[in-house]
């Protein structure tokens, strides 16, 4: 059996083994088990019964997954994206006034169409242009963006009035557990120690425990919530698509999604290398899962799916085949039953992985032509207003703006992909849509 599952995912040409890509599956599993909580309290917020969506995203995620490891064969990762999910509540639901359950029916009909534009190629062939210092600025647009998130999250940069950012109190506990997380996990990568992401992780965890900064869950089992309250609530309320309105929350669903796993799949392919002639190997198979995945987690009920940038955690301690995702799937649906036990990884653990691995991510800046104006512009914008937008889709779309402004000012116009072309007059449509 172990040795059909080897050949099945390719080991001995990836150069793996099982214990490699179990850790990497835990790892990357810890790194996004947060959605499990985070999602169902964003979600919420909008009416939405938060034990159906806790369900909806293991269901989902855990289906996700097991599609993107045994079609796609890549360690890389779906779930219900962070960010989208704020825009189906606060501004769809709560801004526009759109009931949830009509917000579901539009993220389930731009799944239909991601379907569609995924069948006949369309996303393929536009990952497939993307230039390949694009690519480059955008792996490090999102480490960047992972490491803030991480920064974020364990409390070192906080919200400033008068500067917008600054540093966190270094009178807080919890924030003195990620630094230790930080410290840990930097020493055993410099050392390089086999699986030090995940060490830190286990590491922070405990002495979380015992400093009683992170309080030990009241039970470990419980029953899986019900999913009644959302399943199948979308396709009931199709018809409340009647209005241009309407249809511009279905193209921004569209849009979003389709960008923020764009650019994912481009950093986590060039971390893993797996990048070949500019091209990812597979890309329809791993495009495929996104938008079924996308589609089944709107029939269960949650907001749209998209590829995790958390499977970079997995990645960097070596998972390179698509069984590390089989891992995550089946993790993701053995918490439906130890959802409690799942509370001591706190975004306090997981902040020291995201902000080391987003150093990992960062080192693809060493490959961007930067003495090219005309590259070093749409590349710096790319990666500097990801982070400052909070968004990996429109760092995407303000780099891809200025990147043939300055090739075609630099009379390289005749370089550029026609595709490019047409996705800065979409982007640029796009923002003028979505700001009016």
């Amino acid at each position: 059996m172990t040795e059909k599952i080897e050949q099945f995912f390719n080991f001995k040409e990836l150069k793996t083994n099982f214990r490699t890509e179990i850790i990497a599956g835990i790892t990357t599993f810890v790194s996004m088990a947060y959605i499990l909580f985070v999602n169902p309290n964003v979600l919420g917020a909008s009416g939405m019964d938060k034990g159906a969506v806790f369900s909806a995203t293991a269901l989902t995620t855990a289906l996700g997954c097991m599609i993107m490891g045994v079609v796609a064969k890549y360690p890389f990762t779906v779930a219900p994206g962070l960010g989208i999910n704020a825009f189906f509540t606060f501004t769809v639901v709560k801004g526009m006034g759109v009931s949830w359950k009509t917000a579901l029916a539009g993220v389930f009909l731009a799944s239909i169409i991601f379907i569609l534009i995924t069948a006949f190629k369309v996303r393929e062939a536009i990952i497939n242009a993307i230039p390949q210092d694009m690519k480059l600025a955008i792996a490090a647009g999102i480490g960047l963006f992972i490491a803030f998130l991480g920064l974020q999250e364990g409390g070192l940069i906080v919200d400033n009035p008068s500067t917008l950012v600054g540093l966190g109190s270094l009178r807080v506990g919890t924030t003195w557990l990620t630094i230790f997380g930080i410290f840990v996990t930097v020493i055993l990568m410099v050392k390089k120690v086999p699986g030090s992401v995940f060490i830190g992780m286990v590491g922070t965890t405990i002495v979380g425990i015992v400093t009683q900064l992170i309080p030990l869950p009241t039970k470990i089992i419980s029953s899986m919530p019900s999913l009644k309250p959302t399943f199948m609530v979308a396709p009931q309320h199709l018809g409340d698509f009647n209005s241009i309105q309407m249809w511009m929350v279905v193209l921004t669903f569209l849009m979003v999604t389709f960008f923020d796993t764009a650019g994912t799949l481009v950093a986590l392919a060039q971390q893993g290398g797996f990048m070949k002639n500019n091209e990812l190997p597979r890309v329809g198979s791993a495009l495929a899962a996104d938008s079924t995945t996308m589609m089944v987690g709107s029939l269960l009920g949650t907001s749209p799916t998209s590829a995790y940038v958390e499977a970079s955690s997995g990645i960097a301690v070596g998972g390179r085949s698509g069984f590390t995702s089989v891992i995550v799937s089946i993790l993701f649906v053995l918490s439906l039953f130890f959802s409690p036990l799942l509370s001591i990884i706190t975004s306090n653990v997981t902040a020291p992985a995201l902000i080391v691995v987003g150093v990992l991510m960062a080192t693809s800046l060493k490959e961007i032509n930067w003495d090219k104006l005309e590259i070093a512009i749409p590349a710096f914008m790319t990666l500097v207003t990801m982070p400052l937008t909070y968004s990996i889709s429109d760092g995407i779309a303000i780099g891809f703006i200025f990147y043939p402004i300055t090739m075609i000012t630099a009379k390289r116009g005749k370089e550029v992909h026609p595709l490019v072309y047409a996705l800065a007059l979409i982007f640029i449509l796009f923002f003028w849509i979505t700001n009016n």
